[in-house]
């Protein structure tokens, strides 16, 4: 029987615009690109020229520090664009798609007799070595570490995210292949919902299964590595996302690398949400147009995700597109004071406590308020369900502290981990790119 977590502390913010359990058809396009940004902290080198044919497989680009670690292209086609910023920083890579895609066949593998190395270099080979990042620094994972465990969350519980569950069906082989390939690296930490009822998760082979009980964010990696094996200074986890385990397994029972995954649709303005089989890199309006000019569109959920537009590509971690209210259409008589009951608040400042908990919100990505003083309200701690002091951790990261910012923990966190803290931040800070600046920062540090 699965060990079950029960975690008090955290926030489930209940939006309109849950994505439907049914699938719609993405129309077809053979414009695709490929974005290093997706995978946070490499250093880019592309290896293909324009006018390059590729099969789905091969690599488009390498990690700059670790050659060894290619990042592969979910299609077939050629390449048609190298698009850099500046500084000649590689911002995307283009590819004309074929409509019947050809892959790089890598060979069937007897996953039983490989250990750990052989499935890493195997994942590193066929591109998907990128897929897994690390804790400390929360980055893509370095191949010359070995890392004391791997944990794998299965459980989305962000406002709007998409239920794994459903993408898991049909999958379920794979699945399992890709928890038994992670297992022959370290140990392996499968988290999962107190809600999630699927026997692929719950009777998962060559992992230990892990109940997380609790509100938002019970499902980020960060608050199950807290809770399961805490990571210390010169400690090293590995961490993958799901539909990433389900690449690894297609990977070791095909030999081809197939990253289709399914993504949700959602949002209070969309009128249909639903969910839709996607490739990684295909052109956001294949599946999703905004109808109207005052819509944010996130590649991701609300909280976590980033603002994109249309034009812009599905990434190697996007699994949900979402559209709300922009709110810069809004003019509000009186403003915050004037009493509503169709507003969310954490502290009771409207009505809409009344409503009940199961009450869902239509929420604009209005900031309403500008940046002020920090106050040491406790705000953080009753969303933060991580043995850390957020708010100290925080100060010490914007006095740049590192002493302090490893003394409370630092090595632990990643971003996501305080996006519900952001939300209910009544000094308006940008959290998230704080704790990001922080970890860039003492990585320089510690190379």
């Amino acid at each position: 029987m699965a060990n079950v977590i029960k975690l008090r502390k955290g926030l489930d913010i209940r939006l309109k615009g849950t994505a439907d359990m049914r699938k719609i058809q993405p129309a077809f396009s053979d414009d695709f690109g490929f974005v290093p940004d997706d995978f946070v902290g490499v250093k880019p080198k592309v290896v293909v020229d324009v006018g390059d044919r590729v099969l789905a497989g091969d690599a488009l680009f390498v990690n700059k520090r670790f050659p060894e670690v290619r990042f592969a292209s979910s299609v077939s086609g050629v390449v048609t664009d190298v698009v850099r910023g500046e500084r000649r920083k590689v911002l995307c890579v283009k590819v004309k798609a074929d409509k019947e895609p050809e892959f790089r066949d890598f060979g069937k593998m007897n996953l039983p007799e490989m250990d750990g190395n052989a499935v890493c270099q195997k994942l590193m080979e066929a591109g998907l070595f990128g897929y897994i990042n690390q804790l400390p620094y929360a980055i893509s994972a370095e191949p010359a570490v070995q890392p004391k465990a791997v944990f794998v969350s299965a459980l989305r519980d962000m406002p709007l995210a998409a239920d794994f569950e459903y993408e898991l069906q049909g999958n379920e082989t794979d699945w399992q292949t890709g928890l038994t390939a992670l297992s022959k690296i370290a140990k392996t930490y499968l988290g999962v919902g107190a809600r999630q009822t699927s026997a692929a998760l719950l009777n998962a082979k060559d992992v230990e299964v892990t109940v997380f009980d609790g509100p938002c964010p019970a499902g980020n990696v960060g608050v199950q590595v807290n809770h399961l094996s805490p990571v210390n200074k010169g400690e090293v986890v590995w961490t993958v996302a799901p539909t990433a385990v389900i690449f690894i397994g297609r990977l070791f029972n095909t030999g081809k690398v197939d990253l289709r995954r399914t993504i949700a649709i959602a949002g209070s303005e969309v009128s249909e949400p639903a969910y839709a089989d996607v490739l990684v890199g295909q052109r956001i309006s294949t599946v999703y147009e905004p109808s109207g000019e005052h819509v944010r569109l996130i590649k991701g959920n609300p909280l976590t995700g980033m603002k994109t537009t249309a034009e812009d590509y599905i990434g190697a971690n996007t699994s949900e597109i979402t559209a709300i209210p922009e709110g810069n259409d809004r003019d509000e008589m009186f403003g915050w004071i004037l009493p509503r009951t169709k507003d969310f608040s954490t502290n009771r400042s409207y009505f809409s406590w009344l409503c009940g908990k199961k009450k869902e919100y239509t929420l604009d990505a209005r900031v309403k308020g500008g940046e002020r003083h920090m106050i040491m309200s406790g705000e953080y701690d009753r969303v933060f369900p991580m043995d850390i002091y957020p708010e100290y951790l925080i100060k010490a990261i914007i006095a740049g502290d590192i002493d302090r910012q490893e003394q409370l923990g630092i090595y632990e966190v990643s971003p996501e981990d305080f996006a519900l803290a952001e939300f209910v931040d009544s000094s308006k800070l940008e959290l998230q790119r704080i704790v990001r600046e922080g970890l860039d920062m003492l990585r320089k540090e510690n190379a």
